[in-house]
């Protein structure tokens, strides 16, 4: 989940995984809805944020990296906050794991940031301060996070502008919820494979079954390599030695990967697509 301090506008994306390439791929898929610029990326003390990856991208997109005190949970509260408000009190605080719940929960954020950002109003704390043991706070005036952004002095002209024709284009959006549920599945987006890394420098040795190998692979995704790879050798006896269960796990990495990212961001990517032709139709 990201939220911004300023004025509370909030994306939401599941992770398949609690791995450091697949938080840089979400994190770029959400960056292309914000309707701002990512100027700094304030994270918990999580592994998955704590690392050189992480760093890197921010570094090389000139983001300011920060992080919360060391065992001070209360520092991220504007996340927190977010996170019961908005998504506990969508999906509930039962755990969800699978390629199947990703794809719902991807299809599911992908309609609520809409409404959340759009349509519904919350509070944001004006002032605070202490008299004795009692903590009294005032709060502004109930608003969307849409309007709090036109209201911002330091949003661009150009993007209220983007930000109201978008707003023209949900009119049918509440009155669809009730029926939303009907609209079938979203395919996933065909993304290109990443290059390699380097050339191989010795010839594949499954190259003959790697079209197989992928087959067994989707229709019974919950196999492991060594299974896949026992499976071949009692087709192939003595073709293919033990020492090739280390190809098979990279394969399987690979096709993981690229099934992951197709089921969770296939949402997220025609949303992003239906932001560049408001902003190109403008």
């Amino acid at each position: 989940m990201l939220t911004d301090i300023a004025t509370g506008w909030t994306e939401c994306a599941p992770l398949l995984v609690r791995e450091q390439t697949v938080l840089i791929t979400a994190l770029a898929e959400l960056r292309k809805l914000l309707p701002f610029p990512l100027l700094g990326f304030d994270t918990d003390n999580d592994s998955v944020f704590m690392n050189e990856s992480v760093h890197e991208y921010c570094l090389r997109d000139n983001i300011e990296l920060t992080r919360c005190r060391p065992y001070r949970k209360n520092d991220q509260a504007f996340v927190e906050q977010k996170n019961g408000a908005i998504v506990r009190k969508i999906v509930g605080y039962r755990g969800f794991e699978g390629l199947r719940a990703t794809r719902e929960l991807a299809k599911l954020y992908s309609s609520m940031r809409l409404f959340v950002n759009f349509f519904q109003p919350s509070f944001k704390l004006k002032e605070k301060h202490r008299d004795g043991a009692k903590v009294i706070k005032r709060y502004h005036r109930p608003a969307t996070l849409f309007q709090r952004l036109l209201d911002d002095p330091r949003t661009p002209e150009d993007t209220c502008l983007w930000l109201k024709a978008m707003y023209l284009t949900l009119e049918d959006f509440l009155s669809g919820l009730r029926i939303a549920w009907r609209g079938g599945e979203v395919k996933p987006t065909a993304r290109s494979k990443p290059a390699a890394k380097r050339e191989r420098r010795r010839p594949d040795p499954l190259l003959a079954v790697t079209a197989e190998l992928e087959e067994w692979f989707e229709a019974e995704p919950w196999r492991t390599s060594r299974e896949l790879l026992e499976r071949l050798q009692v087709k192939c006896p003595g073709v293919y030695p033990d020492g090739l269960i280390r190809t098979v796990q990279r394969r399987m990495k690979i096709w993981r990967s690229t099934q992951a990212n197709a089921l969770v961001f296939g949402p997220f990517a025609d949303a992003a697509r239906q932001t560049e032709s408001i902003e190109v139709g403008q």
